[in-house]
C-alpha cells in the first residue's frame, strides 16, 4: 500500500513537472523577445516549436507505451525534457531555443500519454477521478509558481549582493543580460532528477483498457470518416490556441501598451492568470453537478469574450484583473469539449483520445498566428484573432448533441443520494 501511495505522490509531482516546464513561456517572450532582438513574428515561433511537438508525438507515444511500457518511456521523456533544456541553458541562441523547445515538448506529449493510465492502476479505479482532480490541481499549481521563480531569478541574478547558494550558482552559469536563461538551468536539474526517481522506481503493470488504446488501422479510417471528430479537434485546437495565445502574448501586450514590466508585473499577471483557471477548473465541477454542461460552456465562454476585450480595451487598472479572469472562465473549456467529443461518438474512445490530443497543436499556430498579425497591424489588433477561436468553442455550445449528457442533480433528493 505505502508502494502504491509513493506512485500516485510521484505521478501527482510528474503533473507538476509538466506543468512547470511546458507553462513558463508567456512569462519569459518578452526576454526572449529583448534578448535576441526578435519581432513578434518571430517571437510567435517560440511557442510553436513547443506545441507543434504535440501534434508529432501524441499518437505515436500511445503505440511506443504499449510496446516499450510506462517505465521506459518516462525515461526517455525525462530524458529528452533534461536534453532539451540544458541545451537551451548552454547556448542560449534563437536557433538553439527553437530546437531545444521541441525536445522539451516531444517530452512533455509522451508524459501526458504515461501518466494519466499509470495513475488510473496506482491509485485504483475507484480513486481515479480523484486522484485526476488533484492531479489537475498541482498542474495548476505549478503554472502558478513558474512565473513567480522566473520573477525571482530576474531579480536577484547578479542583483542581490548577498545571493544565497543557489543564486551564487546561477551568477557564474548565466551572463548578466540572460538571466531568464536561469530557469532553464533549474529545468535541467528537475528534470535529471526525475530520470534518477523514475530509474529506481517499480511501477505496477498498466493493462490499458479500450479507451486507452490506440489504434492506427481501422479504428483510425473510421474516426476520420466521422465529422464529429474534426469538429471536436477544432474544438481542442481552439481552446489550447486561446489558453496558449494569451498566457504567450498578454505580458507582451502589457509591455507594449502599459508599459509593464514583464518580469515583475507582467510574470505576476500570467502567474494569476494560470491560478484562476486552476481555481475555476473546481468551480466548474460543482457547475456541472446542477447544469448542462453545453450550458456552462457557452457562458464562461461569453465570460471569457468580455474579459478579453475587457483586457484589450480597458485601462491597464482594468487589464490587470480582466486576462487572469480570462484564465478563470476558460478553466472549464478542456474538459467540457472532451467529454462532449466522447459522448458523442460511441466508439474507439483510446484512438479519438490520442487524436483530440493532437489538437494541442493549437497552441503551436494560434500564438504564431498572433504574431504574424500583430507585427503588420499591431499586437492588439492581432490577439483579437482570440475572439475566433473563442467564437468556435461557443458554437459548440450550440451544435453538440452527446449520446449522453452530463447527469445533473435537480433536486435535493438527487443531493442527498450523491
Amino acid at each position: 500500500m505505502k508502494s502504491k501511495t509513493f506512485i500516485v505522490v510521484l505521478i501527482l509531482f510528474i503533473f507538476f513537472v509538466i506543468s512547470f516546464l511546458s507553462n513558463i513561456l508567456g512569462a519569459i517572450i518578452p526576454d526572449i523577445a529583448t534578448s535576441f532582438s526578435l519581432s513578434l513574428g518571430w517571437s510567435g515561433f517560440l511557442p510553436f516549436a513547443f506545441f507543434v511537438s504535440y501534434a508529432v508525438a501524441s499518437i505515436p507515444s500511445g503505440i511506443l507505451v504499449e510496446k516499450y511500457r510506462e517505465k521506459r518511456i518516462l525515461l526517455l521523456a525525462f530524458f529528452l525534457a533534461f536534453a532539451g533544456a540544458l541545451l537551451f541553458a548552454i547556448t542560449p541562441t534563437f536557433s538553439v531555443a527553437l530546437v531545444s523547445l521541441f525536445i522539451i515538448g516531444l517530452g512533455m506529449a509522451m508524459l501526458q500519454v504515461v501518466i494519466n493510465p499509470l495513475l488510473r492502476v496506482s491509485g485504483g479505479e475507484e480513486n481515479f477521478a480523484f486522484n485526476s482532480v488533484m492531479g489537475q490541481l498541482f498542474f495548476g499549481g505549478a503554472s502558478f509558481l513558474s512565473p513567480m521563480l522566473y520573477s525571482y531569478y530576474v531579480q536577484n541574478v547578479h542583483t542581490n549582493p548577498n545571493p544565497n547558494l543557489i543564486v551564487s550558482t546561477l551568477n557564474g552559469l548565466v551572463s548578466p543580460d540572460l538571466k531568464w536563461v536561469s530557469v532553464y538551468w533549474t529545468f535541467s536539474i528537475i528534470a535529471l532528477l526525475m530520470v534518477l526517481i523514475v530509474w529506481f522506481v517499480k511501477f505496477p503493470e498498466v493493462e490499458l483498457k479500450d479507451d486507452e488504446r490506440i489504434d492506427t488501422g481501422k479504428a483510425f479510417n473510421e474516426l476520420l470518416n466521422n465529422k464529429f471528430v474534426w469538429l471536436f479537434f477544432l474544438g481542442i485546437f481552439s481552446y489550447v490556441g486561446t489558453e496558449q495565445g494569451i498566457a504567450n502574448w498578454t505580458s507582451k501586450f502589457l509591455q507594449i501598451y502599459h508599459k509593464v514590466d514583464p518580469t515583475t508585473l507582467g510574470a505576476s499577471v500570467i502567474s494569476y492568470f494560470w491560478g484562476l483557471l486552476t481555481i475555476g477548473c473546481f468551480l466548474g465541477l460543482v457547475l456541472l453537478k446542477f447544469i448542462d454542461s453545453r450550458k456552462v460552456l457557452i457562458f464562461f465562454t461569453l465570460g471569457a469574450i468580455i474579459s478579453l476585450l475587457a483586457g484589450l480595451f480597458g485601462p491597464l487598472e482594468v487589464a490587470l484583473y480582466a486576462f487572469p479572469a480570462a484564465g478563470f472562465f476558460a478553466s472549464v473549456m478542456w474538459s467540457i469539449v472532451v467529454s462532449l467529443a466522447l459522448n458523442s461518438v460511441p466508439y474507439h474512445h483510446g484512438t479519438l483520445s490520442g487524436i483530440l490530443c493532437t489538437g494541442i497543436a493549437g497552441g503551436a499556430v494560434v500564438p504564431m498566428i498572433i504574431g504574424g498579425l500583430g507585427e503588420i497591424f499591431g499586437l492588439r489588433f492581432g490577439m483579437l484573432f482570440l475572439l475566433i477561436t473563442l467564437g468556435y468553442i461557443l458554437s459548440i455550445g450550440f451544435w453538440a448533441k452527446p449520446l449522453v449528457t452530463n447527469a445533473t442533480i435537480k433536486s435535493w433528493k438527487d443531493l442527498l443520494k450523491q
